[in-house]
């Protein structure tokens, strides 16, 4: 059984590693296109393979986009797979671990395909100038620097790099010696805008907005703005991004400042009215504001803390004593027996159990010591305070 995934930017590495593969194993090779292929194309495939293996010739089957097959088509391959009948070979642009499906993935080795650096790209570029495959028969002067600006704005994909460099070619100045020339304007005019690594529903999404709240949580409000320019020059809807500012506002500051909150849902609400473009601006403010703001999870972890008991106590009865008493039969059932309310005491606080029994005593909110938290804290400890000077014995 043997099954590899090549995860990485550039499917013609993939597609060349693998004949390379087939090549040396001397095996069959069979090329599948997850665009254009289904399950009846996977079958006969597979039919064949199974004849192959019988004659005792390995196939090699490569899919190329494997992350545009759905599970049903992923699973089509499996008990060949299992059996022996083929070596399978997947590409995908996409991470594995969210476009492969367990029982591949659990099966497989996965191999990372790194991006090419700029100055491999720039290399690239530089022989593709000299080569006859190329455009060495050609007399092209173009400088060192606009060879690096063109492997920079390709962002580590060689096919893009030398896509853009024929582009360029072709339309650059051809003097009386039959010099190609390359001027500045003539670059820019090529260089459109540039196509940022972003799928809204792939791995990059994830990493990015990760990336986001990471920065503001490590109060780097440049870092902030940064990432957040990168998924809305790249698409990104801002309302998305409005929603996660208002979740990291309650989840990362809190009661530290009670007014990052307020930013966050006015800037969803601007973002609501005047739409993109115009509201990138608002969605700089807040992740300014939020990167500035003092620092908290105290309210996040007291969540936490609790719903972990909630679930495990599911059937924790509510003490009877803060029970509703609306009918004469709760009443005779002891509801409401004993209650304080809180309004008629001076200090506004009881010595009331308000915990079942089996959490007496249990805190789930420590209040950090950041900004207006303090406050808080303080107000805390002595409530607490109180409550052990005046315990009922």
């Amino acid at each position: 059984m043997f099954l590899l995934v090549f995860f990485g930017a550039s499917r013609c590495w993939k597609n060349y590693f693998s004949k390379i593969i087939a090549k040396q194993t001397k095996s069959e090779f069979v090329t599948f296109s997850a665009v254009t292929s289904g399950i009846k194309e996977i079958k006969k495939v597979m039919e064949n393979a199974d004849q192959n293996k019988n004659l005792g010739i390995k196939t090699i089957v490569f899919v190329d986009e494997i992350h545009r097959f759905n599970k049903a088509q992923q699973d089509a391959f499996l008990p060949f797979v299992e059996k022996g009948s083929i070596i399978l070979i997947g590409a995908t642009t996409e991470n594995p671990s969210f476009e492969v499906n367990n029982a591949l993935l659990s099966r497989c080795r996965v191999f990372v395909l790194k991006e090419l650096s700029s100055n491999d790209i720039v290399k690239l570029l530089k022989r593709a100038l000299t080569s006859d495959r190329g455009f060495g028969k050609e007399k092209v002067a173009i400088s060192d620097e606009d060879l690096k600006m063109i492997a920079e704005f390709a962002n580590g994909d060689a096919r893009s790099a030398l896509t853009i460099l024929d582009m360029i070619v072709i339309n650059g100045k051809t003097d009386k010696e039959g010099n190609i020339n390359i001027s500045k304007d003539t670059i820019e005019d090529c260089l459109t805008k540039k196509t940022l690594l972003y799928d809204k529903n792939g791995e990059e999404h994830y990493n990015i907005i990760s990336a986001l709240h990471k920065s503001m949580r490590n109060s780097d409000p440049d870092a902030a703005v940064y990432w957040l320019s990168r998924m809305l020059e790249a698409g990104e809807d801002p309302i998305y991004l409005a929603r996660r500012i208002c979740r990291f506002a309650s989840e990362d500051i809190g009661l530290a400042d009670t007014n990052a909150l307020n930013v966050a849902v006015n800037v969803y609400h601007a973002c609501h009215f005047i739409g993109y473009p115009e509201c990138n601006v608002h969605l700089a403010e807040a992740v300014i504001y939020m990167s500035l703001a003092p620092k908290s999870n105290s309210c996040y972890n007291a969540y936490m803390f609790a719903s972990s008991d909630a679930r495990k106590m599911l059937a924790e009865p509510v003490p009877l004593v803060i029970r509703n008493a609306p009918t004469k039969l709760m009443k005779e059932l002891h509801y409401g027996e004993g209650y304080q309310y809180a309004h008629d005491t001076k200090e506004k606080i009881t010595n009331m159990e308000c915990m079942p029994p089996s959490l007496k005593g249990k805190a789930y909110y420590n209040p950090s010591t950041q900004g207006n938290e303090i406050k808080f804290k303080e107000k805390l400890d002595k409530i607490k305070k109180w409550k052990k000077d005046h315990t009922m014995g």
